[in-house]
């Protein structure tokens, strides 16, 4: 396989992205502690299988800060220059000292981690969050694209609609001082990443965005036609899209998790999950297809989504990600998933 070379325009901005970016929360010790050189062998990967600048999706979150300080020491461990990688920081968590047996944002998530986090979303705190990733990461690599981590969730702990509201107004202003750092040139695109992609439209009408982010929203086995019509609002305004969590927590692709949470066979109701995706593994068969890269090729078929992110924790699966993108997907397939039900029959952009 030859290097990614394919570039495509960040929105209205002067940056230009991969078709595939690389996540990094296995750099902050997600669910397991990596050695260092396994850590440092996956960022060395990046850039074996994709012509610089690489892409990566990073944020305070991950390993309260441990995957940001990885990153800048791994890059320059590996002599990587600040114009060969593009870095994407997920802002709204704030490094603080470890207090506890284990940290307090989310306990049993991450592993041996030696600082806590807390939430800052509004004005100040998410000024306080860019200036403190720009020293995680030693000063060297700049973040060019910033946005508010999981505006959604954080929407999602309002415990009145009055505090919805606070909440929602704590979001419009961390984005406000984001626009000011894009304004004096410190940063280069301002984005939202979401599960719950209706946030996302809403924030759209509040927020000049340069890109945005699904995460296990446009799928494969998830595609309704409120979504589509968002996607092509977006790509009308010349709004960028990166598509992500495209396997729903690796349930498309033999998991035990979906959207993040453990599903069991016997349960009657997750049994519908499991027979749509024995049907679609029997049509993946038929036409020798690799279920991820149906998953990849369908979350990458709608005109305006210019990029896909996957993560892995393996050094080897970093070119497996790459070549998903590249992948060629034979027509039968897709007339084939719509004859089985398996997507919309009227879906446009595939069979």
């Amino acid at each position: 396989m030859e290097k990614l070379k394919t570039k495509s325009q960040l929105g209205k901005t002067s940056l230009f992205t991969p078709p595939i970016i690389f996540g990094t929360s296995c750099l902050g010790n997600l669910y397991g502690a990596l050695e260092e050189n396994i850590k440092l062998s996956i960022m060395s990967e990046w850039f074996e299988w994709v012509e610089p600048p690489v892409v990566i999706d990073t944020a305070g979150k991950y390993g309260a800060g441990l995957a940001l300080e990885v990153i800048g020491k791994g890059l320059k461990k590996l002599g990587v220059q600040p114009d060969q990688i593009l870095i994407s920081n997920k802002l709204g968590w704030f490094r603080t000292e470890l207090k506890t047996p284990e940290p307090l944002f989310e306990p049993g998530i991450w592993v041996n981690l030696k600082h806590d986090a807390i939430q800052k979303i509004n004005y100040k705190g998410i000024l306080e969050c860019w200036e403190q990733g720009r020293e995680l990461l030693d000063g060297d690599y700049k973040t060019e694209m910033v946005s508010v981590h999981d505006p959604d969730e954080y929407l999602s702990e309002a415990t009145t609609e009055k505090n919805r509201q606070k909440r929602f107004v704590d979001i419009l202003s961390a984005y406000e001082a984001l626009e000011e750092l894009k304004g004096k040139d410190e940063v280069g695109a301002i984005g939202v990443g979401a599960k719950d992609w209706r946030v996302i439209q809403k924030l759209t009408e509040h927020v000049n965005f340069d890109w945005v982010m699904f995460a296990v929203s446009f799928t494969v086995m998830s595609h309704p036609q409120e979504l589509l019509d968002l996607i092509k609002d977006l790509t009308q305004k010349n709004i960028a899209i990166i598509n992500s969590a495209v396997f729903h927590a690796g349930f498309l692709t033999g998991g035990n998790f979906f959207d993040y949470r453990r599903i069991d066979p016997a349960s009657p109701d997750d049994k519908e999950l499991f027979e749509w995706r024995n049907k679609f593994y029997k049509t993946c068969d038929e036409f020798q297809v690799k279920p991820a890269e149906a998953c990849v090729q369908f979350g990458m078929s709608p005109p305006g989504v210019i990029s896909i992110a996957l993560n892995t924790s393996k050094p080897d699966r970093v070119r497996q990600n790459a070549e998903l993108v590249q992948a060629e997907m034979p027509e039968e397939f897709w007339i084939t998933m719509k004859k089985e039900g398996l997507i919309n029959e009227n879906y446009p952009f595939v069979g």
